[in-house]
């Protein structure tokens, strides 16, 4: 029966014992939420009694004077105390909260504050059980200086938080009606029991995958409507293209060199200006080094040739290269080549040729370090200024030792520290060098545990990408090796050696130890930046195996993303940024299948993961429905690369025509949407084509049945042959044999015969 439910729970903690009582009400009436707040205030006004100095006496009658004032028909039916003190034993009889207890109140002590109301009748109730009540509400309370005594047990207790509003009546006749309608098939069965467990065992498991599938379709119709308001908003916000850099080596004559081989007409290659100037038909043209593709030289004979390249309109292009030419209808130079000789003519220092390598190993040089510097721009320019690090001096900052970087900052990976300071963290490195993370850039921040795993580490997923080791990196990991990575197979020891067994002792040592300073430290982190950074921890136990990469790994969801930490480079898919995940290959005669996590930001490359198992199909199911994913699953792998255009360049089309609704099978605009992206995937189903395939399918049938008939007219002559045993074969192999003698007898005598008249 419904009504009220009175929980206590007590906890020993070191020796010294708490408790906390709270009453759960299950449809309140408006007279049950009055005495229940009454109950609350008496609390309140006993809580700001219990000061230093006054007797528990005075606090009882106090509270009493209270109840007398604001309703004096429950005086009767408050509990004969108000609690006790409590500490080392459960309950000191020498100072309860009563009428007779003369202790005085101090500094530090710790109460049990209770107060009930038992016997209240409930004229609104329908059966006897809940005609009679009891409401309890109970707390561990510290005496200080202050006004009023501290709550220790801080539990919520108002009527939103502990009263349970279930449905109306009329639902409830609805329920018991369609109970009913389910009951009656019942009856049908053999065996009364029986068939009603597994009638209703299969309702309940229909039931849940029906709201799964209603609760998608909720979530596909909230999906496109979304993505168009969004799309709406960032209309016209197309990226201006990147422009490149001039390619002009001198932007006057008067930067030219003076150097002596320029007025010689000899190749020169000047550094500062990363120009290569060639005699051209007796005039020094200089050209600047990003326009030289390659260069080659070879000896034939008594000469050398130096060959140059240039890029040019035409010519295959890297992807950097597409708008390397601001008037494309000028006229080009495709190549040059230079000849010289090797023979040395009598007073020459050196042979002419030694111009010709001196000035390809230039040029290669030049070329080099602009490629370099080309890189290292490249990467720069989409990086997002950061804030400068406020250094916190205090000494108590939170700081973790000795842990290992990645990706690391140069080729070899060394040890270094974590410190948290006013607005960011900072790794140092046993080196010296410095990797700052500040608050602000962190998307997500991941504290996982070394329980199944060799390491124990920290995982922050920033919003936008830090350079460090000359290279741009959106993640970055601290982590400390938990036991041996590696063991050596060359230790043939006994199972139970006692030094194994040390070595066992000392690893679950360790990894409880550094356990608990992760946990310090990420607990200190998130007291001391007021929440803004919080640490999610993967749930091992709902993880499911897949290939985001090259190699298998343990899939692992926290409350807001989709991660694999342990292994590197790490898989980290943020929820809210997911539009819908959609399952590639899901057949039953299939091991495994695929999922494509396809984002809001249209321009994002999808996210797969491959290979996970075919059994975990429902248990990723119900992860993606119950975090309000939408998903979608198919039979082929689509071409999402070309997908994914269509969309980007048509939106409005795209969701004009059903939008995502063309991943459903069920869906009636699939064929319209497969028929304009037919060349990115095959076509699942096609309602039109059912009457076609089943006419063919039935031709096939009649055909295969004839096929059938006069197989079987064969295959009854054949057994009529085959059905004789081995009697039956000896006996006509033996009368076979004895016709052949008889043949040859006749022709023996027939031939003596004609010889005998001769």
């Amino acid at each position: 029966h419904f009504g009220s439910i009175i929980c206590a729970l007590g906890a020993r903690y070191k020796s010294y014992c708490s408790n906390i009582v709270r009453t759960l009400l299950v449809n309140p009436t408006e007279t049950i939420q009055k005495h229940y707040n009454f109950l609350l205030n008496l609390e309140e006004e006993l809580l700001k009694s219990l000061v230093p100095g006054k007797r528990l006496s005075e606090v009882y009658d106090l509270g009493l004077e209270y109840a007398k004032k604001e309703e004096p028909k429950l005086v009767d039916k408050l509990t004969k105390t108000f609690g006790f003190a409590t500490g080392l034993e459960f309950r000191e009889n020498s100072m309860t909260i009563g009428p007779k207890c003369v202790a005085v109140l101090k500094k530090g002590m710790v109460f049990s504050l209770n107060v009930g109301l038992a016997g209240l009748e409930n004229s609104e109730a329908s059966d006897k059980e809940s005609k009679v009540y009891a409401l309890f509400v109970g707390d561990t309370v510290l005496v200080t200086d202050e006004s009023q005594a501290v709550v220790l047990t801080q539990s919520k207790k108002k009527i939103k938080n502990i009263g349970i509003f279930l449905k109306d009546d009329d639902e409830d006749d609805e329920e018991e009606e369609e109970k009913d309608t389910e009951q009656a098939p019942e009856i049908l069965g053999r065996s009364g029991k029986r068939s009603t467990v597994l009638e209703s065992k299969l309702r309940n498991e229909q039931s849940s995958e029906e709201k799964r599938k209603q609760h998608q379709k909720e979530l596909a119709i909230a999906l496109n409507e979304k993505a168009k308001e969004r799309l709406a908003k960032q209309a016209g916000g197309k990226e201006a293209e990147k422009v490149r850099k001039s390619t002009v080596s001198y932007k006057s004559v008067n930067q030219m060199p003076r150097e002596a081989e320029v007025k010689e007409l000899k190749l020169y290659v000047d550094r500062k200006y990363e120009t290569v100037i060639m005699p051209i038909f007796g005039v020094p043209v200089p050209f600047h080094i990003s326009t030289i593709k390659n260069i080659s030289q070879s000896v034939e004979g008594d000469y050398t040739y130096l060959r140059i390249n240039f890029f040019h309109p035409g010519a295959t292009m890297g992807r950097n290269e597409s708008g390397m030419y601001p008037n494309p209808d000028a006229t080009f130079v495709k190549e040059v080549t230079y000849r010289s000789t090797n023979t040395k003519e009598p007073g020459e220092i050196a042979a002419p040729s030694s111009n010709l390598n001196t000035a390809f190993r230039l040029i290669k040089e030049v070329q080099k370090r602009f490629k370099t510097r080309e890189a290292e721009e490249r990467e720069k320019e989409d990086l997002v200024k950061q804030d400068t690090l406020v250094m916190s001096q205090n000494k108590g900052n939170p700081k973790l030792k000795d842990l290992y970087i990645r990706p690391n900052i140069v080729s070899k990976r060394m040890t270094g520290s974590l410190e948290a300071h006013v607005n960011g963290f900072r790794y140092t490195s046993v080196r010296g060098d410095k990797v700052d993370i500040l608050y602000n850039n962190i998307k997500s921040a991941f504290f996982q545990p070394c329980d199944g795993e060799m390491i124990i580490l920290l995982h922050f997923h920033l919003k936008h990408a830090i350079m460090f080791g000359k290279k741009k990196h959106l993640d970055v990991q601290f982590y400390t090796e938990v036991g041996e990575i590696t063991t050596d197979l060359g230790k043939h020891q006994h199972m139970h050696d006692r030094d194994d067994l040390a070595a066992e002792q000392a690893e679950r040592e360790l990894r409880h130890k550094l356990k608990t300073a992760f946990k310090s430290f990420c607990e200190k982190v998130e007291l001391m930046t007021k929440q803004q950074i919080e640490f999610d921890t993967p749930f091992r136990e709902l993880g499911f195996p897949g290939a985001p990469f090259r190699s298998t790994v343990l899939l692992q969801p926290t409350s807001g993303s989709l991660v694999n930490l342990t292994e590197w480079p790490p898989f980290v898919i943020t929820l809210e940024d997911v539009e819908l995940v959609h399952f590639e290959r899901v057949q039953f005669h299939l091991r495994n299948f695929d999922m494509i996590f396809v984002f809001k930001n249209y321009q994002q490359k999808i996210a797969m993961v491959n290979a996970i198992p075919m059994n975990m199909l429902d248990h990723v199911k119900e992860w993606l429905n119950s975090c309000d994913i939408r998903y979608s699953e198919g039979i082929q792998s689509l071409n999402w690369a070309k997908i994914m255009k269509t969309i980007t360049d048509d939106p409005e089309g795209f969701f004009d025509s059903g939008g995502w609704t063309f991943l459903d099978p069920e869906s009636e605009g699939e064929g319209e949407a497969n028929s304009e992206t037919e060349d990115e995937e095959d076509d699942a189903y096609e309602p039109t084509d059912d009457d076609d395939e089943e006419e063919s399918d039935s031709e096939d049938y009649s055909e295969a049945s004839e096929d059938d008939d006069t197989g079987s007219e064969e295959d009854l002559g054949s057994d009529e042959e085959s059905g004789k045993d081995w009697s039956d074969l000896e006996r006509e192999a033996a009368e076979e044999d004895r016709n052949r003698e008889k043949d040859d007898y006749v022709d023996r005598n027939s031939s003596k015969k004609r010889s005998h008249h001769r």
